[in-house]
């Protein structure tokens, strides 16, 4: 039974002939029983909501499985979209500079390094809730092993500072070693965005 919803306005334009019955003998009882209706009619929607977003990991469960990589910090896990935890990698269009100033795909390459880590051996995300967009936000990790740390720490990705400072020494090592993105000049995948760049 789907739930009632009544906004104030709506109950403010009920008039005092429809109202004034209901609050007479019987009429008590019908309004009791209405009440209990919308409100177990709620706590149903909770309970599917609840159903649905455990299927889905959000409650806590974790999602196991083998991953196909979507770009550098999206995977597909059991058909569900995860965003990796904490870090911004390249957009896959997205160009940078190698140290002799020379463009390159470093959101392919990105991608390309986090589809050779992960293979076909299964990960395990653990999620910590949803993006904008909808998608599972998750902790990954392989045999044990940080995702996120190892693509910020070999310099595919950068430490998403916005929503976590988890992987900001990850960072730092990458850029002292001069790895990845950090070999030459880049724009930070959220300026790129930003600037609207496609």
């Amino acid at each position: 039974m789907p739930a009632i919803v009544f906004r104030f306005n709506q109950y403010l334009r009920l008039n005092s002939q429809i109202l004034a019955p209901a609050f007479s003998g019987g009429g008590l009882l019908i309004l009791a029983l209405l009440g209990i209706s919308i409100a177990d009619g709620g706590t149903a929607q909770a309970r599917d909501a609840q159903a649905r977003d455990s299927r889905v990991g959000v409650v806590g469960t974790p999602i196991v499985g083998r991953a196909s990589v979507i770009d550098g910090d999206t995977l597909e896990v059991q058909g569900e979209r995860i965003r990796l935890f904490g870090i911004d990698a390249p957009e896959t269009r997205q160009l940078c500079e190698d140290q002799s100033g020379k463009p390159y795909r470093c959101g392919q390459r990105a991608a390309f390094a986090l589809s050779d880590k992960v293979g076909a051996r299964p990960v395990s995300c653990q999620p910590t809730g949803k993006d904008r967009y909808d998608r599972i936000v998750a902790r990954c990790s392989l045999a044990g092993e940080d995702l996120q740390a190892w693509m910020v720490r070999n310099g595919h990705a950068l430490a998403f500072g916005r929503y976590s400072q988890d992987y900001r020494s990850h960072e730092y090592e990458a850029r002292n070693r001069r790895v990845g993105i950090w070999t030459g000049n880049f724009e930070a995948p959220w300026e790129w965005r930003r600037r609207g760049r496609t």
